[in-house]
């Protein structure tokens, strides 16, 4: 399965991300097959290829949920952005406990 990604490039604590398209379960350092644009986060600049990134997903390409995020946040593709970080389930009713008493 194809999957649009992230990948870091860039020096120690000067990070920069590429956007690719790249087998799911190759390692991320292995060869892409397109490269779709870059994301500073420092600068929080991003270039990316829009009917690249349309062509690619039309084809069944799925992207990953933080690429999914930005694109969406940078007004590239439409759609809700999805939760990225993974609560526990003790972690998660404390929160449903403090919203209830609130």
């Amino acid at each position: 399965m194809l999957t649009i990604r992230l990948i870091r490039i860039g020096k120690t604590k000067q990070p920069s991300y590429r956007l690719v398209v790249m087998e799911k379960s190759k390692d991320i350092w292995a060869n892409y097959l397109e490269n779709l644009g870059h994301y500073n986060p420092r600068s929080k600049e991003g270039e990316f290829a829009k009917d690249r990134i349309e062509y690619w997903v039309s084809k069944g390409a799925q992207l990953s949920k933080t690429a999914s995020n930005l694109l969406i946040g940078k007004k590239v593709i439409e759609g809700k952005k999805s939760a990225v970080s993974h609560l526990s389930k003790k972690r998660r009713a404390k929160i449903e406990k403090e919203q209830a008493k609130a």
